[in-house]
């Protein structure tokens, strides 16, 4: 099974299957700033909030024409931070994971943001997520923990953990 991953300059053609994905992703205790039950509504005004542009670049990953995963950075405009990037939401079906997906979702907007003269990733995780294990195998350094810093689907309050790459 191949995994394609390709920039996704527009929204309209997906934006089903992006709030599709979303909502499975958040419904089954994913912490992408959401709480439980995400509704459609929501899932709709986070994607129309969060389109494609100048400073945000959406990658999907297809398997078999199917979105399957997500991730964009935030090009940060500030002039003083004009060489970094924040890596948001990388997003895998629950039924994909475990097929390298989101570790080509992250290499693939790695270079994206070499390609706008980045030389710094930042991202936070929750605490304990498997997504830690992953940033840590593609290089990304922790640089420490914030508690209470967001809730659970359950309402409590979690701590984060920031990470950083030099790339």
């Amino acid at each position: 099974m191949s995994v394609h991953i390709q920039e996704l300059l527009a929204i309209d053609r997906y934006k089903q299957e992006l709030c599709e994905l979303i909502q499975v992703t958040v419904n089954n205790g994913a912490s992408i700033g959401f709480l439980l039950p995400m509704q459609k509504e929501e899932a709709e005004d986070f994607w129309e909030s969060h389109k494609p542009n100048e400073s945000r670049i959406l990658l999907g990953a297809f398997i078999n024409q199917r979105l399957i995963g997500v991730v964009y950075i935030e090009l940060v405009e500030k002039p003083n931070g004009s060489h970094r990037g924040e890596i948001c939401k990388l997003m895998v079906h629950p039924d994909a994971r475990r097929l390298g997906v989101a570790k080509a979702l992250m290499k693939e907007i790695e270079k994206k943001a070499l390609e706008q003269n980045r030389s710094l990733l930042v991202l936070d995780t929750r605490d304990g997520d498997h997504a830690n294990e992953l940033y840590k195998s593609l290089g990304f350094v922790f640089a420490g923990a914030i508690p209470h810093f967001a809730r659970n689907e359950k309402g409590i309050l979690e701590t984060t953990n920031l990470y950083y790459k030099m790339i």
